[in-house]
């Protein structure tokens, strides 16, 4: 099984809920989840089921600096799960938002 094949995954509501705004939370989940699947070259999932609602600054904080970094590339590494049609839009704001900086 080749690296790319290998998925982590984070339950997203068990670590901040069901309304996800504590940014120290995503931060962590960043630093300690996202980051290194991405520099190893796995694949992560970002299971939203249980969370009603998240912030724009949460899943800036979350996941942000791996789009800036890692550009398209890496999102295409990043799987959102079970996203509501709220949490969808707002991971669409942020991620357009976060690749079109990493253009400019």
């Amino acid at each position: 099984m080749s690296k790319a094949t290998v998925r982590d995954a984070v339950k997203v509501a068990a670590l901040a809920g069901g309304f996800a705004e504590d940014k120290d939370i995503a931060r962590r989940i960043r630093i300690e989840r996202v980051m290194p699947a991405l520099e190893g070259g796995r694949s992560i999932t970002l299971d939203f089921a249980g969370v009603d609602f998240c912030t724009q600054s949460f899943l800036h904080a979350m996941i942000s600096e791996a789009l800036r970094v890692y550009g398209e590339q890496g999102l295409g590494l990043i799987q959102f799960k079970s996203c509501n049609p709220t949490v969808k839009s707002v991971v669409l704001t942020v991620v357009e938002y976060s690749l079109d900086t990493q253009k400019a």
